[in-house]
């Protein structure tokens, strides 16, 4: 069993879309993509939905997390996102892993993460 897909509402579908695909490595699926839905599959065939919502209050400890190979990749990651506009932290040691956290433009959190040695 593998889990097949993850429905996200969010506040700005568009925003989500750009940078889930500039990003991420997500592609537009066969689905419709507009203001108000969106569908995209990962690099590895997972499906990510999104559907537009006036208001999103998520969990605080809420997040979406992408693993990288190395800390190396978990900054130039932090270094692509800022030249993008968005606000990223510098990245943390955390329980062997180096991470760092920021707001997607669609209400929710993203971490971006590499073990350390």
């Amino acid at each position: 069993m593998r889990l097949n897909h993850l429905n996200l509402s969010v506040t700005d579908v568009p925003a989500c879309v750009a940078m889930f695909e500039t990003y991420f490595g997500f592609s537009r699926s066969d689905m419709p993509v507009n203001e108000h839905m969106a569908f995209l599959h990962g690099e590895d065939g997972f499906l990510l939905s999104m559907f537009r919502a006036k208001d999103v209050d998520y969990p605080k400890s809420f997040h979406i997390g992408f693993m990288q190979d190395t800390p190396e990749q978990v900054h130039a990651m932090r270094e692509r996102l800022l030249a993008g506009g968005y606000a990223v932290p510098e990245p943390q040691q955390n329980h062997g892993r180096l991470t760092f956290y920021f707001n997607a433009p669609g209400g929710f959190v993203v971490e971006v993460e590499s073990f350390l040695g």
